[in-house]
């Protein structure tokens, strides 16, 4: 499929994105405005302030998003997952150009025309308002074109809390390995920062110190038609929001991490909860540990995981290769710990799988990890960031196994996929279920040594929630045992490999099932 016939059949879901992608930023550049140009105002009047509220300011930009998402979605009122907690971050990323532009506009006045002001007897507030501030606007709306330029970019990380905007096109493409979507996404955010910051660019220049300072009606005209445009926009967003949030108590919130099997098996759930006519929100797609944190925090009810990764890198035990004691210590503790319910194992393992490219297995004879040892030396490995820091990742399995490559890569673990198939890396740690692996023609490896602990895919699910939806016991209760490795190789692969839509996908396997 060319990149014309990829948009003839997404062109709905595309502008949905865009709008949502624009209306994150149209309110985050908004609320920053109406608290950073008074900051700024008031830091012109007050020195001993100045220092240290930008130093603030600029201590926000430096945050990595991801971060910051993390430090967000536990804090009442304005945590959780979804649009609030996005619109939080990027008001805190936009103060910044806005806060310190008018500073230095204001400060930048000629103090004689300061005095002059003065002389003629007006007030400091008319002096502000009649002079410095018309003075000063051209500064500041350089600083609001920074603002919303920055916005646009980092709004396409609000798709890893589940805020929608053109970063779900971006992560969806980086996952499947589909460059119509991270063409789609990414094209279409650049065309949102070029048009804001020309149009920006127009209205700064109306406040140049030339004879034809003063704005024309028609620009006037031009810029209230985009405000109202926008806002119009912002309130159709938010009423699809309410629209999608049931006030009925049968309304469960699922959520996924940012990888495919993830999503599929969020969303396999949600449509046999619709169904049985539960109201279900999709928050798929969550970044890190951000779908945990949600969990606990009540703003998710359930997502899928995985018993290794909960023992591991959530309860922080070392690992054992024992299934059963596994998964009987992750339900035992999520339920004093976090009052959530672990359910029944769905009935396949998603392991960590050390993987090659098939030429290479063939043309070596490579069938274990230990076989691949000898030819460690001269390989490139590829990490992901999860991989790398987690107490079953690379720091225990290279030490059993003797591994010293001449080259350790981290990386984000969809972009390992296409490294090592391009011949990028030599060596990498995926998901032994992953579509792509007979997609790229990749070979795993055995773990002869037993070095990685179980991983038995479960839902992780709010007690209050099971109690306050009596669909859920039964729909977990279909789905145990019911997903072979084969299934969940098949299904990521008609996503990963022949590029389907996942919903599509979902519901023919749910119906094969007769569930």
């Amino acid at each position: 499929m060319n990149f014309w016939e990829f948009l003839q059949l997404n062109w709905s879901e595309l502008l949905v994105l865009v709008r949502e992608h624009v209306v994150l930023v149209f309110i985050s550049i908004l609320a920053a405005l109406i608290i950073g140009v008074p900051t700024g105002i008031a830091l012109t009047r007050y020195r001993v302030l100045r220092g240290p509220v930008l130093g603030v300011a600029n201590v926000m930009q430096t945050i990595p998003s991801l971060a910051l998402f993390g430090f967000l979605i536990p804090l009442p009122f304005i945590g959780g997952i979804g649009a609030r907690t996005a619109l939080v971050a990027l008001v805190l990323y936009s103060l910044l150009p806005i806060i310190r532009n008018t500073v230095t506009g204001i400060l930048g006045v000629d103090p004689n025309v300061r005095e002059a002001a003065v002389a003629m007897g007006m007030t400091d507030g008319q002096v502000l308002r009649q002079v410095e501030l018309p003075l000063a606007m051209g500064v500041i709306v350089t600083g609001i074109r920074v603002a919303t330029v920055i916005a646009v970019g980092v709004t396409t990380i609000a798709a890893a809390v589940g805020a929608g905007g053109l970063g779900v096109y971006i992560f969806r493409g980086l996952r499947q390995y589909d460059n119509n979507l991270l063409l789609a996404g990414a094209l279409s955010a650049a065309l949102l920062a070029l048009g804001a910051d020309l149009f920006l660019g127009l209205l700064e220049r109306q406040f140049s110190f030339d004879a034809k300072r003063r704005l024309r009606v028609k620009h006037w005209l031009v810029i209230g038609a985009v405000v109202v445009l926008l806002i119009l926009l912002g309130i159709a967003f938010s009423r699809d929001r309410e629209q999608s949030v049931s006030s009925s108590s049968l309304q469960v919130v699922v959520g996924s991490k940012d990888f495919t099997e993830s999503a599929l098996l969020a969303e396999i759930v949600a449509q046999m909860l619709e169904s049985r006519g539960v109201a279900v929100e999709r928050r798929l797609e969550l970044g890190g540990n951000l779908p945990h944190e949600a969990l606990v925090s009540g703003t998710l009810d359930l997502y899928p995981e995985y018993t290794g990764t909960s023992y591991t890198a959530i309860l922080q035990h070392q690992p054992i290769s024992d299934p059963r004691a596994v998964y009987q210590q992750v339900k035992q503790e999520y339920a004093t710990k976090f009052n959530v319910v672990v359910s029944e194992p769905l009935g396949f393992e998603n392991t960590f799988a050390i993987l090659i490219r098939g030429d290479d297995a063939r043309r070596l004879n490579l069938k274990t990890i230990s076989d691949a040892a000898a030819h460690a030396s001269r390989w490139r490995a590829g990490f992901g960031q999860d991989f790398m820091s987690r107490a079953d990742g690379y720091p225990g399995f290279s030490k059993t196994y003797g591994l010293r490559f001449a080259e350790v890569r981290e990386m984000d673990l969809s972009l390992t996929y296409i490294a090592l198939s391009s011949k990028q890396v030599d060596l990498i740690a995926g998901n032994s279920t992953e579509g792509r692996i007979a997609t790229f023609d990749l070979t795993q490896l055995d773990d002869d040594r037993r070095y990685f602990p179980p991983y038995e895919a479960v839902y992780l699910v709010r007690q209050d929630s099971v109690a306050r939806v009596p669909q859920l016991a039964e729909v977990l209760a279909k789905l145990a045992n019911a997903i072979s490795t084969d299934d969940m190789r098949r299904l990521n692969h008609e996503i990963d490999g022949n590029k389907r839509d996942p919903r599509e996908v979902v519901k023919e396997w749910i119906k094969a099932k007769g569930f």
